[in-house]
């Protein structure tokens, strides 16, 4: 079964009804369906909660949380191997260190990686990237 690593951009897309939500919905129902697992950084999950709670209030980032605890998808604690890969990423090129945490799950679980914030553009030689639109 394929893994897909599923970038806080994604859901934040999906929670405002963007343009890419019915993509992310998509990926969402065919995790549902056995057909690849899907991964997340815990990192960029503490993102996701982060802009929620500053953007509307704390009681929609737990209302968010909760949302996300029933969705298919796996929460992935950050380790060293991670963090190194991270820093390499955020040492080499301009992207947040969150987001970083999500190319460096992608580059070790050689894991198709779903977004489609245009910072990831400077990761795009190193993991494989699914844009969303």
């Amino acid at each position: 079964m394929a893994t897909k690593i599923l970038d806080s951009w994604a859901l934040m897309a999906l929670f405002n009804n963007e343009p890419a939500a019915d993509a992310v919905e998509k990926v969402l129902e065919q995790a549902s369906a056995d057909r690849h697992k899907l991964l997340m950084s815990v990192v960029n999950w503490g993102e996701i909660y982060y802009s929620v709670r500053r953007g509307a209030s704390a009681e929609m980032a737990e209302q968010k949380i909760r949302e996300i605890a029933a969705m298919p998808i796996e929460l992935v604690a950050a380790d060293l191997h991670q963090a190194h890969q991270a820093a390499i990423f955020k040492a080499t090129n301009k992207m947040s260190y969150a987001d970083a945490f999500g190319a460096a799950l992608a580059k070790i679980k050689n894991a198709e990686f779903v977004t489609g914030d245009p910072e990831f553009k400077e990761v795009e030689k190193e993991i494989k990237i699914n844009w969303l639109k």
